[in-house]
């Protein structure tokens, strides 16, 4: 059978009409992937679906012989993905449309290909989730994690050239100059790039398991230590050639060069894995680098040979009521998808934080304002930062709120959590505390008590988020809240609150506690006017 007819038999036809269906029902989640794939960290997400389509290619002969009819789990998968994508829709959380996309290509590929199909041309279906970048507050949580991990590992290459050096949490001091590990030093850029390639390397890989699982997993360490060694070598070129040296092309060209030694890294990991085993084989061999033969085509075009093929033709080609109905599926629910995606969240009436008063009840505050960078960053609606202190208290306390009217598609509050020990303050506790005299809807105001200490410095934090008639202390807990909330009430809104006072040397913080406590007793009853309910 000409390959041309393996490929516009019905069965095919009838896979592209639902993956093109498939791309309209998740659409909105898919233009708002690929406009994350401009991202230096996401930008192999172009190469990605390419690479998925040359995968399952090269197993084209296997998959002929060993396709079967459709599976009706491929019906259960493709109705589960459905279901995801109108959540997805409804909660306007474009993460559950763009995985409900992957999900929907397992659902219809089950009912091509049936389950032995699938089960030839997994690793294509599978790689395609590396396409998919992470959940926002994922993302921040994991950068901010990889920025501390890589500027302790960078300090530790300085210090190796006998350089004087001091670390406060992401900021590395070198005496003349500072350096701050920003979101851009943390390693994503290298670390989701070389996952995907990891894993392709792992499947052409020809050993046990194990090792499979060892080369891929193993890409995350080397590429922590590979970023914090340039972090270092970043260091060691500032101290010894100025500023300059660490800045334009310099910067770029050594973040191509650890790339590239990343992936040697992984290289001579596979050859060490290789040297300990009893294999005899050449290490050349040790990769499946076959692109799939034809060698059917090739072969005695014997009336018995032609009778497989026609035999094997027929199979691929008969199309399940499964299909059918998957396709049917897919018919009736993408118009309502578009439908869901065209809603927009309702925003509540509010008062903006401009018109928080400076001077109330004894408390005297000075606005502050936030750079036009971290704006960018937290893509927050409204805000107010500033001071207020009394008049016979030395110490203020510091007010930062954000507010957004809609969370979702990229623009979410930031936990405090992660970004706190940024700036060089190290948490030396955390806790959640009741505050008794402060009425939350008909309860205490729970908050996250967070002690921070910078050398010789502490400051006591409380922070918590609120919105929508709640006051919630986790964010992951937040971040369930907003999903439900935009369900059931098409809202998403709501705010972060941050107070940070400093604490006297030798203080035992009752002091701080209570000086915290009775701001919050003077200001958070007019919150409502400003957080709605």
């Amino acid at each position: 059978m000409n390959e041309l007819n393996v490929l516009l038999n019905r069965k095919n036809l009838l896979l592209i009409v639902g993956l093109a269906l498939l791309v309209f029902l998740c659409i909105d989640g898919l233009e708002w992937m690929v406009g994350a794939w401009d991202r230096e960290e996401y930008s192999h997400g172009y190469m990605i679906p390419l690479v998925a389509l040359y995968l399952a290619w090269q197993k084209r002969e296997t998959l002929m012989q060993e396709a079967g009819s459709g599976s009706v789990l491929g019906f259960v998968v493709l109705f589960a993905a459905v279901t995801l994508a109108f959540l997805g829709e409804i909660s306007s959380i474009v993460t559950l449309i763009q995985y409900a996309f992957w999900l929907g290509v397992w659902g219809l590929v089950l009912l091509s290909a049936g389950v032995s199909g699938t089960k030839v041309i997994w690793a294509a279906v599978f790689y395609l989730v590396f396409m998919i970048p992470l959940p926002p507050f994922l993302y921040f949580n994991l950068s901010q994690e990889l920025q501390l991990i890589s500027s302790s590992l960078g300090v530790a290459v300085i210090r190796l050239f006998d350089i004087s050096v001091y670390l406060e949490g992401n900021v590395i001091d070198l005496g003349v100059y500072q350096l701050q590990v920003v979101e851009a030093c943390s390693g994503l850029r290298y670390l989701f790039p070389l996952m995907s390639f990891g894993f392709l390397i792992s499947y052409i890989y020809r050993g046990p398991v194990w090792q499979k699982v060892v080369i891929f997993l193993s890409t995350i360490p080397i590429t922590v230590v590979m970023n914090s060694f340039r972090i270092g070598v970043i260091g060691v070129t500032v101290e010894h050639f100025g500023i300059a040296a660490a800045e334009g092309f310099l910067h770029d060209f050594e973040g191509w060069i650890v790339f590239m030694a990343c992936l040697g890294f992984l290289l001579f990991e596979i050859w060490i894995l290789y040297m300990f085993s009893e294999r005899k084989t050449a290490f050349s061999e040790l990769f499946d680098l076959d692109f799939g033969s034809t060698s059917h085509v090739e072969k005695d075009n014997t009336e018995e040979h032609g009778s497989a093929d026609d035999a094997r033709g027929e199979k691929n080609a008969s199309v399940s009521r499964s299909m059918l109905a998957g396709l049917a599926l897919l018919i009736v629910a993408t118009p309502f998808s578009y439908y869901f995606a065209e809603r927009s969240d309702e925003v509540p009436e509010r008062t903006s934080f401009i018109e928080l008063p400076l001077n109330n009840n004894g408390w005297i505050g000075r606005e502050g304002n936030l750079e036009s960078n971290v704006l960018d960053t937290l893509k927050l609606t409204d805000y107010f930062i500033g001071n207020f202190a009394r008049a016979d208290d030395s110490q203020a306390v510091n007010l930062y709120t954000a507010w957004y009217e809609e969370q979702r598609k990229g623009a979410s509050i930031h936990s405090p959590r992660t970004c706190l020990p940024g700036g060089g303050w190290a948490i030396q506790s955390h806790t959640i505390e009741a505050i008794d005299s402060v009425d939350a809807y008909g309860a205490p105001l729970n908050v996250n008590r967070v002690l921070m200490q910078m050398g010789d410095n502490q400051q006591l934090v409380y922070y918590w988020f609120q919105g929508r008639g709640r006051n919630v202390t986790n964010e992951y807990e937040a971040k369930w809240y907003i999903f439900w909330d935009s369900l059931t009430r098409n809202r998403t809104d709501g705010a972060l609150m941050r107070l940070v006072t400093n604490v006297a040397d030798g203080s035992d913080i009752v002091e701080e506690e209570q000086r915290l406590v009775e701001f919050l007793e003077v200001f958070y009853p007019q919150l409502s006017d400003y957080i709605p309910d």
